[in-house]
């Protein structure tokens, strides 16, 4: 490990924002908020925010910024690329914003029934190989049943034709409300989303994305807690590019 990553990583364990558990810890050491987060670090009874899979946090912050008495989590295992969202969180003084460094698979350890309204996807990584690492897959949504509320609103904003087309499958299979979906948020706006600020949150890499062309897609539906969900049996072609400055996907050609 970099001597700036150890620098970062260093800096977070003073950083009043950040709680750092990851799987390696959580198993030792308890986490005494879940379910108090409000109460024992916000100090509000505002509604929680979640974004899987956060990065730098660059859409936690802007989210944070434009919605004051909303109260927002980034939640990601990276902590170098976190230690960027969280410094400016604590330089631009905002209270409603905080980090949790953990695995998303184990998420459900950190937050009571109810205690999150929403949560956001941005981004995040396809999966194609393993339906079961993805994050809008049924395996985590069982598990974010058991803190979000009845009903609670899940975004998905993708550049990937294959996350977004199996996201969209894995609703409709299991008839899951959909408030909004678009396949080209920014080109063809939904008529509910015109003018709403969150479409100035745009991430370094959703800009370059942009000017290469690329469509960002947009799906936002609800997940009630009644119901057996099933996964979808689909074929779904794989996305034949790999994002800014990554490598290719997959040499495969479709993919359940």
């Amino acid at each position: 490990m970099g001597k700036g990553k150890l620098a970062k990583f260093a800096e977070m364990k003073e950083m009043k924002n950040v709680f750092e558990y990851p799987h390696s810890v959580i198993e030792h050491v308890p986490f005494d908020m879940q379910g108090r987060w409000c109460e024992a670090y916000f100090h509000n009874d505002n509604p929680i925010v979640l974004e899987l899979g956060c990065g730098k946090g660059e859409y936690t912050v802007g989210l944070g910024r434009l919605y004051p008495d909303i109260n927002f989590i980034g939640v990601d295992i990276k902590g170098a690329r976190m230690w960027t969202g969280a410094k400016q969180a604590l330089q631009l003084g905002l209270p409603n914003v905080a980090f949790l460094r953990t695995n998303i698979e184990i998420i459900d350890r950190f937050f009571s029934a109810g205690e999150v309204g929403q949560i956001w996807l941005t981004f995040s990584d396809p999966q194609m190989k393993n339906a079961r690492k993805r994050l809008t897959s049924t395996y985590f949504m069982e598990r974010y049943r058991r803190f979000l509320v009845d009903g609670g609103l899940v975004h998905l904003k993708t550049d990937s034709n294959f996350l977004f087309t199996y996201t969209m499958c894995m609703v409709e299979k299991n008839h899951l409300p959909t408030d909004i979906c678009t396949t080209d948020l920014y080109h063809d706006t939904p008529q509910k989303l015109v003018g709403d600020p969150i479409l100035d949150i745009q991430t370094y890499y959703e800009r370059m994305w942009i000017e290469r062309g690329l469509n960002i897609k947009y799906i936002r539906f609800r997940l009630p807690h009644d119901g057996v969900l099933e996964e979808p049996d689909v074929e779904i072609p794989l996305d034949e590019y790999r994002s800014y400055h990554r490598d290719k996907r997959s040499g495969l050609e479709t993919s359940k």
